[in-house]
């Protein structure tokens, strides 16, 4: 049986990290085509071996990819704001919230 899910692969220092959100599945490589066949490797481990539940419970029916249009303020006055630096910068599944 085939399946077709979706794959979004973006750069990371000097490699590129590939992420499933259907299953919450990542690899990563030094080129897209090596981040997407890991990726592609690791989702078929992934089904040859979790149980019928396992998969049940991990896949996402829908899921949609888009582009969110935001405000973003200009740096200065974000460091007003009390944010620490280890979260500047970084993307947060907001799935589990």
């Amino acid at each position: 049986m085939r399946r077709q899910l979706t794959a979004i692969i973006e750069r990371e220092g000097n490699g590129y990290v590939s992420l499933c959100p259907e299953v919450d599945i990542a690899s990563q490589g030094d080129t897209i085509e090596e981040a997407r066949e890991n990726l592609r490797e690791a989702l078929e481990l992934f089904f040859e071996t979790a149980s019928p539940k396992e998969i049940e419970t991990r896949l996402h029916k829908e899921v949609y990819v888009t582009r969110v249009d935001v405000a973003v303020a200009p740096r200065n006055s974000m460091q007003d704001r009390d944010v620490p630096d280890c979260f500047e910068g970084r993307l947060f599944n907001t799935t589990a919230l």
